[in-house]
């Protein structure tokens, strides 16, 4: 209530979108990070004629409704973007806008501004109170985002009461240092002149992303919650709603859109309309003048790929996973126009730089790699903004232990199948001599379990091309966990093909009649193929399971899981990971081999003989099973 006549101003004058198709690529987007406030956007959405019903904002925060309490991305017409997280919002935006000025670099020519869109983002007081608002505000200053504009819905109260109670920082000042322009409007938010000035402002100033302070009143017009802390997440109720609606002079009843209100919204959405008919034509003119960035846009559009080249490894050579996907990338990402990646301050041990890479900068927005610096959280959220035009996707990279720091965003990345990419090196105790604040034990487990989210940790460098291809041709959200050790490349003239990383799961050798099941992921697996062996020089038939990625594996049919795992057989579980992480394939009385609390510093090899994830214990656990 307290921002409607900003946001009101906002999607009627300076936003440009046209209702009747939501996905017009050149549309501006707007991005509610105080995601509490969906009520307002969806009546927004609704005025403005996007195709959400007024039965639906009756219907709001009910079960199947397109009206969530907070605002979901591919659920709701209109809607660009998942928030409620706060932080995430704003967050992700700077991803939006990165990908805008890559586009723009790319494809816009001189009369040809065919990505020319901005980024309109409404903050509130607790959005940039989190952390992950400052780490991202702080790279936007740095890359000199002017097609990130934010509002600031400054109204002074969180649930707990007023900000003062913690937060008394000055919020242009620090965002004055980040190399922002900010300005402030007073008129507990009613100045609308004002707003239109500091908008117009902002978007003739070039070089720097745009914070607007506006100084707004929570619950304006309710004489009971008016600039308190109750307005926050308390319905008005009947009887509140009617003195509301008395005090503000609305004689209108609840769910009424009078004549009037919808005559004045369809006169000024027309100008949407107008605004991609202009575009349209424009791209017709642009495929003229410069037809090959025309068809690598529309490919882009159309989500077509290249043919791409896949690099091979030799069998019997040594190669860390992390080493062998950045050979991918050297091969695959000069082909990939719509790719952007980066690591968190971590690009040399992360192997995510590609061969030929220009970095992105305020000089070259050209570039397709970003320099995240050392925020993991940040560099999260905007992967996922990245993704979010349809036309560009970022991978970032960093060590699997420091996940940790990012799980909202890939989180929010799971909920609303954002196609990111989060590539995780230094995957277990094979981290080595910095111990266990670097020795990540209980993360793959917790990847595997968080529903959406489709993880892979690949055994080899030839499962690790499997993963990249898999990836490359499936627009959902992937992490991927991969080794700083090296390991061997196994020989597929002796086991079968690597494609089954694509099933998830697959037998990569069987014995004659086994008497044991042994299943392992990434390192682990070359591990188990050594006990396989000796198994079978004492007479032990077994078959051995390589499990790259187990969400993947779930969702094959029952025949084939039952071929792969068969009921009946005792199991070995191997990982350099807490048990839970393969808890759902070993019955209480199998056989795990792996972490039971956290590692220590010491060098690799001597870690795995330490806490027993060795070729003998596996041995020792299946001839225990066997009998």
């Amino acid at each position: 209530m307290g921002f409607a006549p900003s946001a009101y101003r906002l999607f009627t004058e300076h936003l440009s979108h046209n209702p009747k198709d939501p996905a017009w690529p050149a549309r501006d987007r707007f991005v509610l990070s105080a995601g509490h406030g969906s009520a307002l956007l969806y009546a927004l959405l609704h005025l403005c004629g996007y195709n959400l019903s007024i039965d639906e904002l009756k219907r709001f925060r009910q079960m199947g409704s397109q009206t969530p309490g907070h605002p979901e991305f591919g659920h709701t017409p209109g809607v660009e973007i998942t928030t409620g997280p706060l932080g995430q919002g704003i967050a992700t935006a700077v991803g939006m806008a990165i990908a805008q000025k890559y586009l723009a670099a790319r494809f816009n020519r001189p009369g040809f501004n065919v990505m020319d869109y901005k980024i309109k983002v409404v903050v509130g007081d607790g959005c940039l109170q989190e952390g992950v608002a400052a780490e991202a505000a702080s790279l936007a200053g740095h890359l000199g985002l002017d097609n990130l504009v934010v509002l600031y819905d400054d109204n002074k109260i969180t649930i707990d009461g007023r900000t003062s109670l913690s937060f008394t920082e000055k919020v242009t000042d620090r965002f004055l240092a980040y190399g922002w322009s900010c300005q402030s409007i007073g008129g507990d938010g009613h100045d609308l002149d004002s707003l239109d000035l500091a908008l117009q402002s902002a978007h003739q100033k070039k070089g720097t992303p745009h914070l607007i302070k506006i100084s707004s009143i929570i619950g304006y017009g309710s004489p009971k919650y008016a600039d308190n802390s109750g307005a926050h997440g308390s319905p008005l109720g009947k009887d509140e709603r009617q003195s509301t609606a008395e005090n503000l002079g609305w004689g209108h009843g609840p769910f009424e859109v009078p004549a009037s209100v919808k005559a004045h919204f369809d006169k000024a959405m027309a100008k949407g309309a107008a605004a991609q008919a202009q575009w349209e034509e424009l791209m017709k003119a642009y495929r003229k003048a410069h037809p090959e960035l025309a068809k690598e846009l529309d490919d882009l559009l159309a989500h077509k790929l290249p043919e791409l080249q896949f690099p091979e490894f030799a069998a019997g050579t040594s190669i860390a996973t992390r080493a062998a996907s950045g050979k991918v990338l050297n091969a695959i990402m000069p082909k990939l126009p719509g790719f952007m990646g980066g690591s968190a301050d971590l690009s040399p041990s992360n192997n995510t730089r590609f061969e030929g890479a220009q970095d992105f900068q305020p000089s070259s927005f050209e570039g397709r790699y970003i320099r995240f610096g050392v925020r993991e959280h940040a560099m999260g959220a905007i992967v996922n903004g990245i993704g979010l035009n349809g036309m560009t996707r970022a991978y970032g990279a960093t060590f699997l232990s420091f996940c940790d720091y990012m799980l909202p965003a890939l989180r929010v990345a799971a909920i609303s199948q954002y196609p990111s990419v989060f590539v995780f090196t230094h995957d277990s105790i094979g981290v080595g001599e910095d111990g266990p604040t670097h020795q990540p034990v209980e993360q793959v487990a917790y990847l595997r379990h968080l529903p959406g989210l489709t993880s892979f940790r690949p055994a080899d460098a030839t499962e690790t091309v499997e993963v990249w291809r898999w990836v490359v041709n499936h627009k959902v959200p992937v992490a991927m966990s991969l080794t700083r050790q090296n390991l061997p490349v196994l020989d597929r003239s002796k086991l079968a093909p690597a494609s089954g990383v694509a099933k998830g799961g697959y037998v990569l050798i069987k014995g004659e009649h086994p008497k044991v099941l042994l299943i392992a992921t990434g390192s682990e697996v070359s591990l188990a193929l050594l006990a396989y062996e000796e198994l079978a020089q004492v007479g032990i038939s077994a078959q051995l399971v390589s499990l790259p990625s187990a969400e993947l594996f779930d969702q094959q049919d029952s025949s084939y899981k039952a071929q792969v795992m068969p009921a009946g057989l005792p199991r070995v579980g191997v990982e350099a990971g807490i048990a839970s992480g393969l808890a759902q394939y070993l019955g209480p009385n199998d056989r795990f081999i792996g972490m039971q609390g956290f590692g220590a510093s010491a060098p690799a090899d001597e870690l795995y003989r330490h806490f027993g994830i060795t070729k003998e214990a596996i041995i020792e656990a299946a001839r225990g099973l066997v009998g």
